[in-house]
């Protein structure tokens, strides 16, 4: 059994092409494949978007726990009972977005500041890549799911900031591929921002 799972995560690992002197493994194409499709069908707001966020996960999880990027790999764990809970949350039609409360904003924003301080120091310890950038990716990538799946158009700043962030990182590292993908989610990001908003803004006015 364990010569089987040594072939299988050889096969995955194992380069598919180059990019820019980098290469990229059949893993993490598949990866950045499914979660550009997840992420992509989040913005509008279908309900089908969370098996895709699953898959991606589950796959970048074993991406990031190889790269040492260990909140990053934990988060995908989150991601994947986040997806369950957001597909049998969301109505079959998809998300109808709505805002927090100022009261809640002030909640969220300072929970993060105070998680990620907290979590910096224990992936210090183990000797993770990264320190206080992953634990800042970690918890706002986990505030910004929560709030997808009770559809709150403030995910998708929170998406934004943590994308942008998570592109620097992924660069830093030499993960152009990943980098790449991060960079045109914070892309999408910004569309999705807009798009929940004025969703919302609609609602409003139809009351």
């Amino acid at each position: 059994m364990r010569m089987r799972k040594g072939v299988v995560m050889s096969f995955i690992s194992s380069t598919l092409f180059t990019a820019w002197g980098y290469e990229v493994s059949l893993l993490e194409a598949l990866s950045a494949l499914t979660s550009f499709i997840g992420v992509g069908l989040g913005v509008t707001g279908k309900r089908i978007t969370w098996p895709w966020w699953a898959i991606s996960s589950a796959l970048y999880g074993f991406f990031f726990l190889d790269a040492k990027l260990y909140a990053s790999a934990a988060l995908q764990i989150v991601f994947i009972i986040a997806a369950i809970f957001g597909w049998f949350g969301w109505e079959p039609k998809g998300a109808t977005p709505s805002a927090l409360t100022n009261r809640y904003r002030l909640f969220t924003l300072l929970s993060l500041i105070g998680l990620t301080l907290l979590l910096a120091p224990v992936l210090s310890n183990i000797g993770a890549a990264s320190t206080t950038t992953d634990s800042f990716i970690f918890f706002g990538s986990l505030i910004a799911q929560v709030l997808m799946v009770y559809q709150k158009y403030e995910a998708w700043p929170l998406w934004l900031i943590v994308d942008t962030v998570a592109t620097i990182l992924y660069a830093s590292l030499g993960y152009w591929f990943t980098c790449v993908l991060y960079g045109a989610f914070t892309v999408i990001a910004a569309i999705g921002w807009r798009r929940w908003y004025a969703s919302h803004r609609r609602t409003i006015r139809s009351l």
